[in-house]
Formats: structure tokens, sequence, C-alpha cells
């Protein structure tokens, strides 16, 4: 999923769910398909682990809204593409507002440097893409 800057990726000016784009929603659909795969060799793994994302992102003291920009600015650390479109469509639905974003995205570059300012703009478009659809309401 990572695209070089030979193959006009984020860092060659290429597009990575820009305006109109639907890259990450695109990310989401491929990692959909093996994952939903893996359902009946390691269905009780994915459980589990669907258990404990339910948990920790539960309403508490921390918001759902700040749970997903906690949880996307960790997955620009991580320079993790599909964690990137999960969690930015995660605050957008949450209502995690523009500002807020690129509030927590300047967060990750002071924390991770160089590699986020990479990441920090793929979660960025990851963002306004889901806002987008969130905006446009149900398909």
């Amino acid at each position: 999923m990572a695209e070089s800057m030979a193959q006009g990726g984020p860092a060659a000016g290429g597009g990575l769910g820009g305006i109109g784009g639907s890259h990450y929603h695109d990310v989401l659909s491929e990692v959909g398909v093996p994952y939903r795969e893996l359902r009946g060799p390691i269905g009780e793994v994915l459980s589990a682990y669907a258990g404990l994302h339910r948990a920790a992102m539960a309403e508490g003291a921390l918001s759902q809204a700040v749970k997903e920009l906690v949880a996307l600015a960790i997955a620009i650390t991580r320079q993790c593409d599909g964690c990137i479109a999960s969690h930015a469509r995660g605050a957008a639905r949450r209502g995690a507002t523009p500002q807020q974003v690129a509030e927590m995205i300047g967060v990750a570059v002071m924390m991770n440097g160089g590699p986020a300012t990479v990441y920090g703009p793929r979660a960025w478009a990851a963002y306004q893409e889901f806002a987008r659809t969130e905006a446009a309401g149900p398909a």
C-alpha cells in the first residue's frame, strides 16, 4: 500500500484521498477481504481483538472522538495506512473537527519527527475524505 515517490506517492505530490479522492476508502476495502478470510482460521483471535477494540474505544472519561484522535496519532507514528484509514473514519464519524485533527497531527510530528511529516498528511487526507462522506450522509 505504500507508494514510492516514483509511483506518485505523497512525497512526489501524488494524491492520497485529496479533494474528491477515495484512496482511504479503498485501503479499508482492500484490507477487508483478506481480513474476512482470516475469520475461519483465526476467528477466536479476531473476535478477541474486536472485543478489546470495543472496550478501549467505549465512551468514558475520554470521549470517543478523543480516543479516535489518540489512535490516529499512534497510526501516524506506526506508519500504518490501514490504521490511519480506520481511525480517520472513526474521528470523522465521532465528530472530531478539522482543527482538532490538524493539531493532533502537529503533536504527532513533534513526537515522531520526519516520518510523521509524511504520515501526518496522509492522516489529514484520510480524515478529509471520511469527513466529506459523513457530511454527505448515508449513501
